[in-house]
């Protein structure tokens, strides 16, 4: 199967260079070129992997990514124009799954694409089939439908989260360091100053925990790590 990704940025020339280089590595590309435009094709369209911008005429991409969340896990790639701390940990919140910083290299992009891709393509395809259901708590993770219930009620998360979540779940009770989450889940060396997963953790938890300032799921283990705990009843 080829992977079609979907670029969403009012900078043709950059567009046009990033849909060259993808092409070449075989993946099946379309460009937007404004918000509105970019989340009806987004929605309308099954793709692989999305690479939003943050600065769109029409819809931002933060609403773009808003929108897209609504319905969809698809891996989002981030573009922002400049190093902000807080655009990057705002995306991550509402369900980026990475980020990088223009202008950027074209090998960096590729690497980071394909690695959202690789992550997104084995889980879906294999993993899923293989991973039982689990049941802690009031929690249900089925991860063949990529799915989370919590009393009964679907919570909508992110690719990312799914699976930082369903990783913590198949090693319950087992205290992880961020080091260790990182290679386990974004398949990747972590970086001493890189806070995913901090930012991961505190999504997620205010999305399964009954009260996210008092978590009985996500558990931290200070001075060590995360591990998964239960809700009792």
């Amino acid at each position: 199967m080829i992977n079609k990704i979907l670029i969403i940025d009012d900078d043709r020339d950059l567009c046009a260079l990033l849909k060259k280089n993808l092409e070449t590595e075989g993946y099946q590309v379309n460009v937007c070129h404004d918000g509105e435009t970019g989340l009806t094709e987004a929605i309308a369209v099954t793709y692989q992997l999305i690479v939003l911008d943050i600065m769109l005429p029409k819809r931002s991409g933060f609403d773009v990514l808003t929108g897209i969340r609504k319905s969809s896990h698809v891996p989002v790639l981030m573009l922002t124009a400049k190093d902000s701390e807080a655009d990057k940990v705002s995306g991550l919140r509402m369900g980026a799954d990475d980020y990088i910083t223009k202008p950027f290299s074209s090998s960096e992009f590729l690497a980071r694409a394909a690695s959202l891709l690789r992550r997104y393509t084995v889980f879906a395809s294999n993993g899923e089939q293989q991973k039982q259901i689990i049941d802690i708590g009031k929690l249900h993770i089925d991860p063949a439908k990529r799915e989370v219930c919590r009393g009964g009620t679907v919570v909508g998360l992110t690719a990312k989260e799914f699976d930082l979540l369903y990783f913590l779940a198949e090693n319950q009770g087992k205290v992880f360091t961020k080091k260790q989450i990182y290679r386990a889940v974004w398949k990747d060396e972590y970086a001493f100053d890189d806070n995913n997963i901090m930012v991961h953790i505190r999504r997620l938890r205010k999305k399964i925990e009954p009260d996210p300032d008092t978590p009985v799921y996500i558990l931290t283990v200070w001075g060590v790590g995360y591990k998964l705990g239960g809700e009792k009843g």
